[in-house]
């Protein structure tokens, strides 16, 4: 039955997870220290910590764990209040920084800005938690706001390794500890293991269940680019995604922070110049193919954004001839419009990417709620598109909405069980 589920902690669902990296929060930590991080890690993000100091003496440590394990305390708040995660930066967070009317002119200098300028101000996306905290508690959690659960890593090494471990400094150690933290994607995939558990709520559409959210961000495939900085920095929130829609409302593809995570800090550049529709080509090169880079340079000259240019570097030195060629200058009209319309003759198949990375991943509202999950959790997304047959936008499935369906039929359980 769905309740033996109840009896899982969230230290079940760290089995194997790495511990996180992190980046401390202090007067001297930039902007730039942490696009670096990014850069090094093969995370999309580094994890942003405050600690009031670098080590407390083993005697405390080992006294801790003691209490830790015979008392069964509160790491959190016993403990570990002394070195928090207070949040997450990615590529995105660093973007749209570059992206605000008083960074354009120079965004080298905005690099410099202490990292605390692009922290989220709310700090319930991240929280602490005990690694014995149920399963039912850190689903109650990401429905009230948390994009991620940070749990420290229980250590079963000998006591002897444990004392080395933690009296070591280094950037996934804090107080002698390691941590690592869940995502929604983590309990969608624990719950998605045990699936027949929920029989029949998983063969049921996501149309019957309610779920289809119709409130959805997108912008017009012809826009600036630069319109949809309000609706990204939204869904960066909201773990959701950008649609770009056609004059017909059809979903052409998407603007999404994951997509735009894998992307470096230069894609500022093509966010002031770009329409929607070319920005996607960016996107899909993971950089400015050659008949762009033109487009770019000449729109950061025309709008006086020098300091992009230099964002830019000489590593597209070599396309700067073509701006000056007004047969290049043809020549780049004619390939975005092929490319517009080799966008606009893709197969619509349910079961197939749009695009290559500025894909948007869909179902149909009678597609079943495990396929859809299934979709999401294969495509590394939180959410789908979800479209009728005509190929007309319906709206959006998220790892919350289906988290809610699965706490909703858990709490019947319980009610059913304690009656």
């Amino acid at each position: 039955m769905a309740i033996s589920l109840l009896t899982h902690v969230v230290s079940d669902l760290c089995l194997g997870k790495p511990a996180l990296k992190s980046l401390s929060l202090s007067s001297t930590t930039t902007i730039a220290d942490a696009l670096s991080a990014i850069k090094a890690s093969k995370d999309s993000f580094i994890s942003i910590w405050s600690c009031e100091c670098d080590e407390l003496p083993l005697s405390k440590i080992n006294n801790h764990n003691h209490n830790y394990h015979n008392n069964k305390v509160n790491y959190d708040y016993e403990f570990g209040s002394s070195c928090k995660c207070v949040g997450k930066i990615c590529m995105v967070d660093i973007i749209l920084f570059l992206c605000q009317e008083k960074n354009l002119e120079s965004p080298s200098s905005a690099l410099l800005s202490p990292v605390s300028a692009i922290l989220p101000q709310d700090s319930a996306f991240i929280k602490h938690v005990d690694p014995s905290t149920s399963l039912l508690e850190a689903i109650d959690l990401i429905l009230e706001g948390a994009q991620n659960l940070v749990v420290p890593i229980q250590n079963k090494a000998s006591s002897y390794l444990r004392r080395k471990q933690q009296k070591a400094k280094g950037p996934t150690i804090h107080n002698g500890r390691e941590y690592c933290w869940l995502t929604p994607e983590d309990v969608i995939q624990f719950i998605l293991s045990r699936i027949g558990l929920f029989t029949p709520i998983p063969s049921l559409s996501v149309e019957e269940l309610g779920i289809i959210q119709t409130n959805i961000l997108a912008v017009d495939y012809h826009a600036p680019a630069v319109t949809a900085l309000e609706a990204i920095a939204q869904s960066l929130v909201e773990q959701s995604s950008v649609g770009v829609v056609d004059e017909d409302g059809v979903l052409v593809g998407e603007i999404s922070p994951f997509t735009l995570s894998a992307c470096d800090e230069t894609v500022a550049a093509a966010l002031m110049t770009l329409s929607s529709g070319d920005l996607m080509s960016y996107i899909d090169w993971g950089g400015p193919p050659e008949d762009i880079v033109s487009v770019m340079k000449a729109g950061l000259k025309e709008k006086k954004l020098e300091g992009l240019l230099e964002l830019l570097g000489d590593e597209y030195s070599s396309y700067s001839s073509s701006a000056s060629s007004s047969s290049d200058d043809e020549s780049v009209s004619s390939s975005s419009s092929t490319s517009r319309l080799t966008r606009y003759n893709r197969s619509w198949s349910y079961s197939a990417r749009l695009v290559r990375k500025a894909e948007a991943i869909v179902c149909h509202p009678k597609s079943s709620l495990v396929a859809v999950m299934i979709q999401a959790i294969a495509h590394r997304v939180n959410y789908v598109w979800v479209m009728e047959d005509d190929c007309g936008l319906v709206g959006m499935v998220t790892f919350r909405d289906m988290l809610e369906v699965f706490r909703e039929y858990l709490a019947s359980m319980v009610d059913e069980w304690g009656a």
